[in-house]
């Protein structure tokens, strides 16, 4: 129809699987991650992460076998109590179905599961959309002594070095046995 924008499926593609990647999954995983995030995505994927954080890191795959979402993430080794997202993404096609929240609350079970009490997740204050998501499936912006207001975000100023600003997001987690797995993700009343 005229005038009408067609319904955008928000339901997981049938047959998604989720899997722990491998390091032999790198080379796909990497050329996936520069399609998806084009310029922005060139080296973001090293070897190294798959190498050595596989088993707290989730792979999301269609039917077919191809990428549709991932996840690295880490138990902090000097924060016990504290894990690290360090990459989260989605096929473009497929995002806002369910992917990308899947992937976090397998995460936080992994991590709630090794003692942490929170994920804690950085990122460039000017990445809007990737802010919009975290803050999407409960994670809280952290203000910092000393921070800026960002893009509409807390930011920290050079964080990562000069010009380098982050936005630090952490994402509280209930004792095991006590998360419902289906809150994680739920949308946040505001």
């Amino acid at each position: 129809m005229a005038g009408h924008a067609a319904k955008r499926e928000t339901t997981p593609p049938p047959g998604l699987i989720a899997r722990r990647p491998t390091e032999d999954d790198h080379p796909r995983l990497a050329r996936a991650i520069d399609r998806w995030w084009g310029e922005q995505g060139r080296g973001r994927l090293p070897r190294f992460w798959l190498r050595n954080f596989s088993g707290t890191s989730w792979l999301a795959e269609t039917s077919d076998g191809s990428p549709a979402g991932l996840l690295i993430g880490f138990m902090s080794p000097n924060h016990p109590d504290e894990a690290v997202l360090q990459l989260i993404a989605t096929r473009p096609g497929l995002r806002r179905r369910g992917i990308a929240r899947g992937n976090v609350a397998r995460f936080a079970a992994d991590a709630r599961a090794r003692g942490a009490r929170r994920i804690r997740a950085v990122i460039w204050p000017g990445n809007r959309v990737g802010v919009a998501f975290l803050r999407e499936v409960g994670f809280s912006a952290v203000d910092s002594v000393g921070g800026a207001h960002l893009y509409g975000s807390p930011a920290v100023v050079d964080y990562d070095g000069e010009e380098e600003d982050r936005t630090i997001l952490t994402l509280e987690l209930e004792p095991a046995g006590q998360l419902d797995l289906n809150s994680v993700g739920a949308p946040r009343s505001r």
